[in-house]
């Protein structure tokens, strides 16, 4: 078939990475098969056509993402590259990750809450304490509040990898503010449209009821569990990155957007300045940094935040989504724990592995990592978004050396994991098919009522060939993410 051509009019090439289409070379996997035959039936200038028309719409509706690059002055602005060829996750599959996400986020939520109150797992001796308190994440104010239903992750993203045995991993935990929930909807949205017999067709599970899940697990952090609770968004404003996102969210949820600016702290209670006087604020979902929040508990200087937040929450008036300090539970030293995490609290074994972590904090781990810089994938441990990387494979002699460098200097801010041949998943390119690898972001909601995973997720695309950097900010893609029903 024409359509397991290179543009370059090489086959499509396996190789030894793991293909969500493909099985073999020219073998397409049965759950991919309605998808695989309506592609390869559409002519070249029906695709273009289609291309054309998911470009124009996505800048009409403003689906963008703001690039920062310290080589330009002025920050890019530009739509998020979407790929029509929708990845495919059968059911049953589909229903161990869920498994695992949920496993795994109650545990990390468990973790939270004895940080913040009786360090069991420190004293118990799991985990060092210098780990807990010297992370930069760690919020001392946050000891001993009982935070509203016990639940401090809200949101969480959970990035998820195949190896090349099809084997999936958790490679990282996004707990603080994570991002991506507008294009997972917007992606189905525009697949709907665009295919919609396709869609249809093939019987996939509804993604828009999860805007209620988020809905309700908003209302149920209420701290007097009103039938109508206020609920707002916090915002940094139009420049984030995210503010397509921002808006998105809140007009689809119903709720208010707000900045800083448009609140206030009294008598240990938040407001919104309305038209018609104050409203009070019974949740707030926040998209900014603890650091930002309120600059009488965290930096003084913030204007992005409400002076008064963190007194307001300690008083039991104001539920803040996710619960400030959760950033401990996503450094990426502290997900090498994560298992230990699992055993301790559920007494589970783990459903999802981890991708194997050495930390070089530890001498010999820092070592044995020095001495294989090239075949590593370094981190630091508390950014996120592809920055502070070092991909060993596809580094300079010098990058490497100066990463060394900097890893001796301060070997506690970085962890470092084994190259992972990430899956590969078809994209459209000039009308033909080309590997490109893959990840996927989980997305998990949890209130008083339980915890409901997005069915599918949002998968990121790393769009240059033979790249491993999925992240938007690193000029990766997307597609939307099919799970059987």
């Amino acid at each position: 078939m024409a359509m397991i051509r290179r543009s370059n009019n090489a086959p499509y090439p396996l190789e030894t990475f793991y293909d969500e289409m493909f099985a073999q070379e020219a073998s397409v996997r049965p759950h991919y098969q309605q998808v695989h035959n309506a592609f390869s039936r559409m002519k070249k200038e029906e695709l273009e056509a289609k291309q054309k028309a998911m470009n124009r719409r996505m800048l009409e509706e403003g689906i963008t993402f703001t690039l920062y690059h310290p080589e330009q002055s002025q920050p890019l602005e530009r739509t998020i590259p979407f790929d029509m060829i929708p990845r495919i996750i059968p059911s049953e599959e589909w229903a161990m990750v869920e498994r695992g996400l949920v496993q795994r986020v109650q545990a990390l939520n468990r973790f939270l809450h004895d940080m913040y109150h009786e360090q069991r797992m420190v004293q118990d001796g799991l985990i060092p304490r210098k780990m807990i308190v010297g992370n930069r994440y760690f919020r001392p104010e946050m000891m001993h509040v009982d935070v509203p239903g016990g639940v401090y992750i809200t949101t969480s993203g959970i990035d998820l990898i195949r190896n090349s045995d099809g084997r999936y991993f958790v490679l990282e935990d996004n707990l603080r503010s994570p991002s991506g929930f507008s294009y997972l909807f917007k992606s189905r949205a525009i697949m709907n449209q665009l295919f919609p017999e396709l869609a249809f067709s093939c019987s996939i599970r509804d993604v828009e009821h999860s805007l209620n899940h988020f809905l309700s697990a908003l209302r149920s952090l209420s701290p007097e569990r009103k039938s109508e609770p206020v609920i707002a968004l916090l915002t940094p404003g139009e420049f984030n990155s995210a503010y397509f996102e921002h808006a998105f969210l809140a007009q689809q949820m119903g709720i208010h957007l707000v900045e800083g600016r448009d609140l206030v702290a009294q008598d240990h209670k938040i407001y919104i300045r309305g038209m018609k006087g104050l409203i009070q604020v019974d949740v707030l979902y926040r998209r900014i940094d603890d650091d930002y929040l309120d600059p009488l508990a965290f930096q003084p200087d913030s204007m992005l935040g409400v002076a008064g937040i963190m007194n307001a929450y300690r008083a039991g008036n104001v539920a803040i989504a996710n619960a400030p300090g959760t950033g401990i539970a996503d450094d990426k030293a502290i997900y090498a724990y994560v298992p230990a995490m699992i055993r301790y609290y559920l007494e589970e074994e783990p459903i999802l592995e981890n991708v194997p972590t050495y930390l070089l904090s530890r001498k010999e781990e820092r070592e044995y990592v020095l001495e294989r810089l090239g075949e590593m994938v370094v981190k630091e441990t508390s950014l996120s978004g592809g920055y502070g990387m070092l991909i060993g494979p596809s580094a300079t002699a010098e990058e490497i050396a100066a990463f060394a460098e900097q890893i001796r200097l301060d070997p506690g801010r970085y962890i470092a994991q084994p190259t992972i041949q990430l899956s590969r998943a078809p994209v459209l390119l000039g009308g033909q098919l080309a590997p490109r690898h893959i990840d996927l972001r989980a997305f998990v909601l949890m209130g008083q009522g339980g915890t409901h995973v997005i069915p599918g997720g949002l998968t990121r695309v790393a769009l240059k060939e033979g790249s491993l950097v999925v992240n938007s900010s690193q000029g990766g893609g997307c597609k939307d993410t099919w799970v059987l029903a």
